[in-house]
């Protein structure tokens, strides 16, 4: 399977990118053998907040958590709210499960793979907020369907939204900005684009923390950072 097979990451049928970095410390080692597996979302059947949470509580995603900042950072602001967060990269699961037991977190829930399998297992109409902050650029044209932002993925997104609930997206690559412009164009139907002129998506928005990766991209590459909210109709 190539790059240039025709779709995007919901057609393609695999993952790009690394899975594993250096090898984990002693502690997140434990953390992944003896903690994840209590908090990690099922293999299989459906996902709900009732099933993950024990209560029908208000339900949020997060696709590709990175090291778990922002994830931990919402959990702990909003502690009545379910979350759950997808990442491939077991290192950073590895620091997502740190912050979990260190700010004894227990409305977040785990799955170490592919995070589009995990939505599509989400009843429509049942997520209030999605998040996808600073998502691999795959800035090659020729690797543009690998994006998580592309019609696939997006579709999916706005299926699982309930109405009034919020898609927020970020990145700091001018690439995949215009790409990203480009493919919420054809989702005006679906949603709202919540802005009111280019302050709107230069400052970060309340409620949204800034990672380690943001400042980094700020401070030591001089990237400018974009936020996004879309509003599902």
């Amino acid at each position: 399977m190539t790059a240039h097979k025709e779709g995007d990451p919901t057609t393609l049928s695999r993952l790009y990118g690394r899975s594993i970095g250096k090898p984990l410390r002693a502690r997140q080692q434990a953390l992944v053998d003896e903690f994840l597996p209590k908090i990690a979302v099922p293999a299989e059947g459906p996902v709900t907040a009732k099933d993950l949470f024990g209560e029908d509580c208000p339900l949020h995603f997060e696709i590709g958590f990175g090291g778990g900042e922002h994830l931990a950072y919402r959990a702990d602001l909003l502690p009545n709210h379910g979350f759950i967060g997808a990442e491939p990269f077991l290192n950073g699961v590895a620091q997502a499960l740190v912050h979990v037991e260190e700010q004894r977190l227990a409305n977040i829930r785990l799955y170490n793979g592919d995070a589009l399998e995990v939505l599509s297992r989400i009843p429509d109409g049942s997520l209030t907020m999605v998040y996808l902050l600073h998502p691999d650029p795959w800035p090659k044209n020729k690797h543009a369907k690998r994006r998580m932002m592309n019609d696939g993925p997006v579709r999916m997104i706005a299926d699982k939204l309930k109405p009034g609930g919020e898609f927020r997206f970020g990145t700091d690559h001018p690439v995949y900005l215009r790409h990203a412009l480009m493919v919420m164009q054809r989702f005006t139907d679906e949603f709202e684009w919540q802005v009111k002129g280019p302050a709107s998506f230069q400052q970060r928005p309340s409620g949204w923390c800034e990672t380690r990766y943001e400042k980094k991209a700020r401070e030591q590459m001089g990237h400018e950072v974009w936020y996004f909210r879309y509003r599902r109709t």
